[in-house]
């Protein structure tokens, strides 16, 4: 057998183990189940919440607090997912690891090939879009660089080296 023909059959044989993990969706209200296993999870994506630090999270509830199911991205893989603030109001499939965190099932988004169905063309991030900034578009303004302060070390207190004794009355 040739290398090339084993590595296909590896290929192969690799796409038909992962193949039935990938191939039904299930609910989000089905994600718990799932712990630990690679799925496709698929619901309405109600709203998409910008939390602390840029990190994005599509909720699939009116309140994502007592939602069994949520999706989260992180800023750093803003730019291989897309704009997932486009995903609020659509029907979402979405590949990979069950996770459970803080009691609930997620799923970490880092790329846009997770993304299936209408959900999977979504456009790249804005580049002038600024996490940090709290959604803000601004590139910023120039300035000149503020003048480090400068502070004087303090000096010890200097202590008379021969002190006087006091004389007995």
């Amino acid at each position: 057998m040739t290398h090339m023909a084993f590595c296909f059959r590896s290929f192969v044989t690799l796409i038909l183990l992962v193949l039935p993990a990938w191939d039904e969706c299930i609910p989000v209200s089905e994600a718990q189940n799932h712990l630990g296993e690679t799925r496709c999870v698929t619901g309405l994506v109600y709203r998409v919440e910008r939390g602390d630090r840029g990190v994005h999270y599509l909720d699939f509830c009116e309140d994502y607090r007592v939602c069994p199911f949520t999706v989260v991205v992180f800023p750093s893989d803003l730019k291989n997912v897309g704009d997932v603030r486009q995903l609020q109001g659509k029907t979402v499939e979405i590949h990979g690891p069950v996770k459970e965190y803080d009691g609930r099932a997620e799923i970490i988004l880092t790329e846009s090939r997770q993304l299936s169905g209408a959900a999977a063309r979504i456009p790249a991030m804005p580049k002038n879009y600024d996490v940090e900034n709290k959604g803000h578009y601004s590139a910023g303004t120039f300035s000149r660089p503020k003048a480090a302060k400068t502070y004087k070390k303090r000096q010890p207190v200097k202590v008379p080296m021969d002190v006087p004794r006091d004389e007995p009355e």
